[in-house]
């Protein structure tokens, strides 16, 4: 089961919404999907929140899931009273790593919009993060034509110089771009960059 067949189990446990990351490296995970509140994610990126964030030190210091109730962490800004404040709801996060990921850790966030994370469902979301977090990373199966594309763009170079080069049209590569998108899930060209880097392809 990869990550989006994995949505209904996430769904279930967090009504409230949700982000998981799997296997994140120096900076980028190789997957993700994020269902959260726009409205805190808005709020969260633009205060910059994730530096000061106590549930996400506690992610990358800690293995198994905890209740943010339960998080015993400085807070100077007030990351938690801030997510009651967007009504988020009642938080949680779960974290998994191997000492032989060599630093790779996968993690969630969960919400639920009355009441606190049961131990049963906060176990079901460790062993459902656990399973995926094992899930080989399988490579989109790109043409040569897409690779070289998405190579050459990964590298600074503008559509224009690109299609010179290959002596092609902007259009047909822009489609190969568009293509290369779709098979790695991206909802637009610098995410697919992101997640072909991340998984080492460019």
């Amino acid at each position: 089961m990869d990550l989006r067949q994995s949505q209904p189990v996430f769904e279930k446990l967090a009504p409230g919404g949700y982000y998981v990351a799997l296997r994140v490296g120096f900076s980028s995970p190789e997957d993700e999907i994020n269902c959260l509140d726009q409205g805190w994610i808005d709020l969260y990126t633009q205060l910059g929140l994730y530096v000061h964030d106590p549930a996400m030190r506690w992610v990358y210091s800690n293995f198994g899931a905890i209740r943010w109730s339960e998080i015993d962490l400085p807070d100077p800004i007030g990351v938690i009273s801030l997510s009651r404040q967007m009504k988020l709801g009642f938080g949680a996060s779960v974290s998994f790593s191997r000492a032989e990921d060599i630093g790779k850790r996968s993690y969630a966030v969960l919400f639920h919009p009355d009441r606190e994370f049961e131990d049963a469902e906060l176990n079901e979301a460790l062993d459902a993060l656990r399973a995926l977090h094992h899930v080989p990373q399988v490579a989109p199966s790109l043409t040569p034509a897409e690779a070289e594309a998405i190579r050459m763009r990964a590298s600074g170079l503008r559509l224009k110089q690109i299609a010179a080069e290959l002596e092609i049209s902007e259009s047909a590569v822009k489609a190969r771009i568009a293509s290369a998108c779709r098979k790695f899930d991206a909802k637009n060209p610098n995410e697919m960059l992101a997640i072909a880097a991340a998984r080492r392809l460019v």
